[in-house]
């Protein structure tokens, strides 16, 4: 069982601790057995594609909760490393860069469609009914890639070991789909932690090393704001209410 000092992230209902040389993701009530076999099922596809990505060793019970049981990666967040080292903000951006391109170059159809979990999120969220019939017709309208998208991709889902080793860690988000929403993603959440100057350099690098024009990502930002919305997190309401309006 995990005790405080263990305790890596609590997050919606999850809880991830550290047990030794064993990282352990327990989930809460509200999800199910299928829940949990789902998400280990589409981290062990990624895993099979080669990228570095922590190996999901065991699915069990403990105390309870469904968990599932990977290995611990020791290291430095690539947002702790941002921190601590602010001139190398632009170093740390390419390697961000370079990792999702990485990313992004694998594929598994096995995995669900970003499409659909989008528009099923656009759903979920709260916009007006106008509002995301556009939302759902320009998602529908956007070119259909097959590419492994993470979902979640930021520097605070790196980890940089001691030999300078990257790790791409929390993978409950991937999905299979077009790289430039998934770039949208990122975009959002760099520009709320970082700052719309970084979030910016980050979207001109991704666009340069990918022959992407940033136009296009652009287009993928309202939708995956009102996506994000159906996450229902207080402090990123007002911020990505008014990209979601931008359709």
């Amino acid at each position: 069982m995990e005790n405080n000092n263990n305790i890596i992230a609590e997050r919606q209902a999850k809880t991830v601790y550290r047990e030794g040389d064993k990282c352990i993701k327990g989930f809460g009530s509200g999800f199910t057995k299928s829940d949990v076999l789902n998400e280990a099922l589409s981290q062990s596809r990624v895993e099979e594609t080669g990228l570095r990505i922590p190996k999901i060793l065991d699915v069990t019970e403990i105390n309870g909760q469904w968990s599932i049981v990977s290995e611990f990666i020791e290291g430095k967040t690539l947002s702790a490393l941002m921190k601590e080292f602010p001139e190398k903000r632009e170093e740390h951006i390419n390697l961000l860069v370079d990792l999702q391109t990485e990313v992004h170059s694998k594929n598994n159809n096995l995995l669900i469609k970003l499409r659909d979990k989008l528009h099923r999120e656009i759903c979920g969220s709260e916009i007006e009914a106008t509002t995301r019939f556009d939302l759902h017709a320009r998602l529908e309208g956007m070119p259909k890639h097959d590419k492994i998208c993470h979902g979640d991709f930021c520097p605070s889902n790196i980890i940089i070991t001691d030999d300078g080793t990257p790790y791409i860690v929390d993978w409950s988000q991937v999905s299979q789909g077009n790289a430039s929403g998934d770039a949208a993603w990122s975009y959002l959440t760099i520009c709320m932690s970082w700052g719309e100057e970084t979030a910016e350099r980050y979207l001109e690098l991704f666009c340069e090393k990918g022959g992407i024009d940033k136009r296009y990502v652009q287009r993928w930002m309202p939708i995956i704001a009102a996506a994000r919305l159906s996450l229902e997190k207080p402090e990123e309401h007002d911020f990505l209410l008014k990209w979601a309006n931008v359709v």
